[in-house]
């Protein structure tokens, strides 16, 4: 799927934002950019794209500049020729990013792999970013068997062949990642569309390998962790979810000094869409309260 332009399948009602696309390094990229104030740098996971913060954008860019952002291969943003849909590549890509729209006192907002991700960006531009929101992820390689299996099986030939030709983390992992609400078909259909193809999945099918074949990746942010550890962070946590659970949140709360916990009490793994109303609130009150200070 070559995308040139927002397709005439995104709705404006689900998704009533601008589509913006920066051409950066041969990719295209897609975000959106609403709103003012404070700004908000969204990142999401796998098999998401923007369109998972939408709501949060919504209530959120009357107070805030809100930005999201679609990783090369994934919602409306298209890599170049040779890209290779690694993590490392993915925050080279928003480093880049970053500098070309010129941010400044950014909140990094990361859930799932937006969380490493991200945190590889702000420990390699620390001047950039004032504050992290970490939602339902981690940044360190994983030791825990059943994810380090479950890597292995879905990151196989097999595994991304079914990923390829059924699209089996948006018709799986979406629904059951969402445990507060349904989405809706309407939903669904965004998530779908912007993974047409088995050619269009392939960034997908990378993620589930690179648990833990990008360990080298994932060690190095671990390491940067202490540098970055006295950054104001709030934690929303949904503790109804399948991937990630107190042994994650408890390491988060351990790393940062300066760090309050939101528990989104039977939320699932996406966090952003599954209670986007207590998402939201959550980080107006956090902003609110640190203004006050």
């Amino acid at each position: 799927m070559e995308i040139a332009e927002r397709p005439a399948w995104v709705d404006d009602e689900l998704f009533p934002f601008q589509s913006r696309f920066l051409d950066l390094d041969g990719h295209r990229v897609h975000y959106v950019d609403e709103g003012s104030g404070l700004t908000l740098l969204f990142l999401h996971g796998n098999p998401t794209w923007s369109f998972d913060y939408s709501t949060v954008t919504t209530l959120l860019r009357e107070d805030f500049r809100c930005i999201a952002v679609d990783y090369p291969g994934f919602g409306l943003s298209t890599a170049a020729p040779g890209y290779r849909y690694l993590p490392a590549e993915h925050a080279a890509v928003i480093g880049g990013f970053v500098d070309a729209l010129g941010l400044s006192n950014v909140t990094l907002v990361g859930h799932d792999w937006g969380g490493p991700i991200g945190l590889a960006v702000v420990q390699d531009r620390p001047e950039i970013f004032d504050r992290l929101v970490l939602t339902n992820t981690w940044a360190w390689p994983v030791s825990d068997p059943l994810i380090q299996v479950m890597s292995h099986v879905m990151g196989s030939p097999i595994g991304r062949l079914l990923i390829r030709q059924l699209n089996l983390f948006v018709n799986v992992m979406i629904p059951i990642g969402h445990r507060l609400t349904t989405p809706t078909s309407g939903q669904m259909d965004h998530y779908k569309k912007a993974l047409d193809s088995p050619a269009r999945r392939e960034a997908s099918a990378v993620f589930p390998r690179e648990i833990t074949s990008s360990r080298a990746f994932l060690a190095d942010i671990e390491a940067g962790l202490e540098d970055i550890a006295a950054l104001p962070t709030l934690i929303i946590w949904g503790d109804g979810d399948f991937a990630f659970g107190d042994k994650e949140l408890r390491r988060w709360q351990q790393t940062f000094t300066d760090h309050e916990t939101v528990i989104v009490s039977g939320a699932g793994h996406f966090v952003p869409s599954d209670a986007p109303e207590q998402f939201a609130a959550a980080i107006r009150r956090w902003h609110i309260r640190a203004g006050s200070q």
